[in-house]
């Protein structure tokens, strides 16, 4: 479930920006916060989805079920203007667009979670093996050993 929105007028650094704030989310939360954005590419990138949501209808599944599952935002072709400057020279403006893809998954609701076992600890303490403490005796330049139980 596909749609594509392209040549559209505004920078893709811009449109991206919208494109992640609703990756990986449902699509009635993806509808709610692109209404409450104040981007000016929220609204198309709306229609976008709804359109998405059409094409996911024709095939047979429910809106419940549809995720945002990526949202791909690329370069579009760029218009290359010019800007009259002093003593007769120009500056060139680009006016970019960009290309949006979005794609839709159904991910099935499972409301029996699994139930995991909890994992149970031995109390059984195997005994731990004792210890070795090595000391060295500065004047005599022996080392003696002592053995010591573990707490």
């Amino acid at each position: 479930m596909k749609a594509f929105l392209k040549n559209y007028r505004q920078s893709p650094r811009k449109v991206a920006l919208v494109a992640e704030l609703i990756k990986s989310k449902r699509v009635a939360e993806a509808l709610i916060v692109l209404d409450n954005l104040p981007k000016r590419a929220s609204l198309p990138i709306k229609k976008l989805l709804v359109s998405a949501i059409a094409n996911a209808k024709n095939l047979g599944v429910s809106e419940e079920n549809l995720v945002v599952e990526n949202m791909l935002v690329n370069k579009g072709v760029v218009l290359k203007r010019i800007m009259p400057r002093a003593r007769g020279s120009a500056s060139r403006i680009n006016k970019r667009t960009s290309h949006v893809e979005i794609n839709l998954s159904e991910k099935k609701s499972d409301k029996k979670a699994k139930k995991t076992e909890p994992v149970v600890e031995e109390k059984t303490k195997a005994k731990e093996p004792k210890k070795e403490i090595v000391k060295k005796d500065i004047k005599s330049k022996k080392v003696s050993k002592k053995e010591v139980a573990s707490k």
